[in-house]
């Protein structure tokens, strides 16, 4: 074994440790990194309370992660934990629909297997229609999950504590349907960390000692074929422990929520003449669509669009909600974006970033 998957070993094993026995619940943490700050939709907050007691005290997430139109999705929960996100993707997806969560710690994965039927139970469900894994994100190829077999793919503060987060993306990348999804919540920072932290596992269990530069995040996401990721949520996250603190040597940490698709898209955002217009049709959305933070479509209007976002919403399960016009033949240069209120950086509390491929 070289030295490389030697430290990873060793890292997965601390984080292993971390999660299925120093922490009991959330009130061991010791910083408020990962707890979560969005707002669910009123759906999805109805569907929480459902949730049994216990396992919501044993949520570590940092975000809201849960697109809309899941109904009869095959959607994998990447971290899954105690299990509080798949258990409400299972009300989400419906009876039809099928929920697997995949975590590295055995103890978390038996304790989310104890509450499997007492959720069925009370989702009304014949069967249950999740399924709980022991296996390593960085290598969910080594799970008996075929190829292009997933719908949506989640995951809540969980990447950041990887060290092989290229791994990470190139399994999601192989498991995803063409025009899938993956919408996920997770820890960046607003520069790079002193690797010192990483040699911590009190910091990195704590989701800060490995949290990515998001400028280097995009890098790795591209690389592995998703070339323009979207923003849908960010927060920033206070430490709550001043030791700590005084190590990130003055960066920022937040939350943020990305989508990203795959599809054949372009790494800037190019005009094409087209126009979105939505329908109004999404039940929980009769007014506006959000897709990003720098693509909000209200009902009958027709909005321009770059290429891009066309695709998304055209080539994807949101294909129903929309009509695009154009016959994406004549290209008009780079899409001028100028008027969308997007910050392509996070040096700032009120800067978002939308569309990271646009160029703004």
């Amino acid at each position: 074994m070289n030295n490389q998957a030697h430290t990873q070993e060793r890292r997965i094993k601390e984080i292993q440790h971390y999660y299925g026995n120093t922490l009991a619940d959330k009130k061991d943490l010791t910083t408020n990194v990962c707890t979560v700050d969005e707002q669910p939709s009123n759906a999805t907050k109805a569907i929480l309370a459902n949730v049994h007691d216990d396992v919501q005290m044993r949520f570590y997430g940092c975000g809201a992660p849960f697109p809309p139109l899941l109904e009869g999705a095959t959607v994998l929960d990447l971290g899954c934990g105690s299990g509080r996100d798949c258990f409400v993707l299972s009300s989400l997806v419906g009876e039809q629909g099928k929920v697997i969560g995949v975590d590295a710690t055995a103890e978390q994965v038996a304790f989310a297997q104890n509450y499997v039927e007492y959720h069925r139970k009370v989702f009304g469900h014949v069967k249950s229609n999740i399924q709980f894994l022991q296996g390593e994100i960085e290598a969910i190829d080594k799970l008996d999950l075929a190829p292009e077999s997933v719908d949506v793919i989640v995951s809540n503060c969980v990447i950041n504590l990887s060290m092989a987060k290229a791994d990470v993306l190139a399994g999601m990348a192989k498991l995803l349907k063409p025009g899938g999804e993956i919408y996920f919540a997770d820890i960046y920072s607003d520069r790079r960390l002193s690797p010192e932290l990483k040699d911590d596992p009190l910091i990195i269990g704590e989701c800060i000692g490995d949290a990515l530069y998001f400028e280097d995040f995009v890098r790795l996401a591209r690389t592995a074929g998703f070339l323009d990721p979207r923003v849908t949520a960010k927060t920033p996250k206070t430490i709550a422990n001043p030791a700590i603190e005084a190590k990130l040597g003055g960066a920022k940490l937040y939350s943020i929520t990305l989508r990203l698709f795959k599809m054949d898209l372009e790494d800037h955002c190019e005009d094409y003449g087209q126009v979105a217009i939505y329908k109004g049709n999404l039940p929980e959305a009769p007014d506006r669509f959000v897709l990003d933070h720098g693509h909000a479509f209200d009902t009958g209007r027709a909005v321009p669009v770059c290429r891009n976002t066309a695709d998304m919403i055209s080539k994807s399960r949101y294909h129903a909600l929309f009509d695009v016009v154009g016959d994406n033949r004549r290209h008009y240069g780079l899409f001028q974006c100028d008027a969308l209120q997007t910050d392509h950086t996070l040096s700032t509390d009120t800067g978002v970033c939308g569309s990271t491929g646009c160029g703004c």
